[in-house]
């Protein structure tokens, strides 16, 4: 296995001073790959050079990822100091006292005494079953509420305070949503996760996250072309098509795919690629170490963007919503 040599990766300083790599590997392959695949393209990452991971507990994976972290360490591979862990609290474990057993499963699951990084993965407590379609509906969802979402950041804080969690993160928000909780925030977040590919770039968020001291981390790096069927429409741009990033790809004879990680590596963001292929994840990683775009390349993408979201998330609205922009405070209201 080709090993990348890590003083070649960026790395990026938090706002509380912790270093991260500039590219991670995502672990959420649960729709359409089992968790041993996932497991061993982590083993193979890390002895390729990946440090940050990014898992999740509703992803069904930590408890396989855990003994390859803990085979790595035992063997000399890698450090604890060497790696990134994190992690997210699922939508059902917003309640009191829910996200430090949450934490604590996640821990227990992965064999570590510490976190990296924990999300809150959605910032609403709506849930919906493993497996459902796009249009159920949980009765008990509700609109996003400020005095709910701090409750569980109270939570969060507390495993700040108590160690298990070096650094604190915010996922699938809004500047509307943020604009109203950071103020009440006293450990601020360090990173946000958010959708960001070419044909979606989320400028305005982007730039409020930068200017606000919180690293972006983009999910959905090149489009993601095998995500649920329930998040598909018509109407959804493929990334890997569009004739910008394609003539991009050409130029530099390498695979549209990379053309995303390299632009937003160079953008300032952190891209979590998943794939359970070597030759893939390899790539991946090797081409921020090498050949970046040009800045009229950079532009070029910039100006390629189609404000096309994909995961629109309709599974998490509530009874009477009928639209998915209202859960991006598209309608320009939220509920305090």
């Amino acid at each position: 296995m080709e090993q990348i040599d890590l003083r070649l990766v960026p790395k990026r300083t938090l706002n509380n001073g912790e270093q991260i790599p500039c590219i991670g590997m995502g672990t959420f392959g649960s729709d359409h790959v089992s968790p041993e695949e996932v497991s061993a393209a982590v083993a193979g990452a890390i002895r390729c050079g990946y440090r940050l991971f990014d898992c999740a507990s509703v992803y069904g994976n930590e408890d396989r990822i855990g003994p390859v972290l803990g085979d790595a360490m035992r063997e000399g591979v890698v450090s604890r100091e060497d790696l990134f862990i994190v992690s997210k609290v699922w939508n059902d474990m917003h309640g009191k006292g829910d996200v430090l057993l949450s934490c604590a499963q996640t821990l227990k699951d992965l064999r570590l005494d510490y976190l990296d990084a924990y999300f809150v993965h959605w910032p609403f407590a709506n849930y919906h079953a493993p497996g459902c379609d796009g249009d159920s509906r949980n009765p008990d969802s509700k609109p996003f509420r400020v005095e709910d979402f701090m409750a569980t950041w109270r939570q969060m804080e507390r495993l700040h305070d108590m160690g298990l969690v070096r650094s604190l993160g915010m996922s699938n928000m809004t500047i509307p949503k943020l604009e109203a909780v950071l103020p009440l925030c006293r450990v601020k977040p360090a990173l946000i996760e958010m959708e960001l590919h070419p044909s979606f770039q989320q400028p305005e968020l982007f730039a409020y996250c930068v200017e606000h001291g919180i690293q972006p981390v983009g999910f959905c790096p090149i489009g993601s072309p095998n995500r649920p069927e329930r998040d598909k429409t018509p109407d959804d741009v493929n990334d890997l098509e569009m004739p910008q990033l394609r003539e991009i790809a050409k130029a530099h004879n390498i695979h549209p795919a990379v053309v995303c990680l390299k632009w937003a590596v160079q953008r300032g963001a952190i891209p979590i690629p998943f794939s359970v292929h070597e030759k893939n994840y390899v790539s991946n990683l090797r081409c921020v170490t090498e050949d970046p775009l040009t800045e009229e390349e950079m532009e070029t993408l910039r100006g390629a963007d189609r404000n096309c979201r994909l995961i629109k998330g309709q599974v998490f609205l509530w009874p009477g919503a009928d639209d998915w922009r209202l859960l991006w405070d598209e309608d320009g209201v939220i509920a305090q």
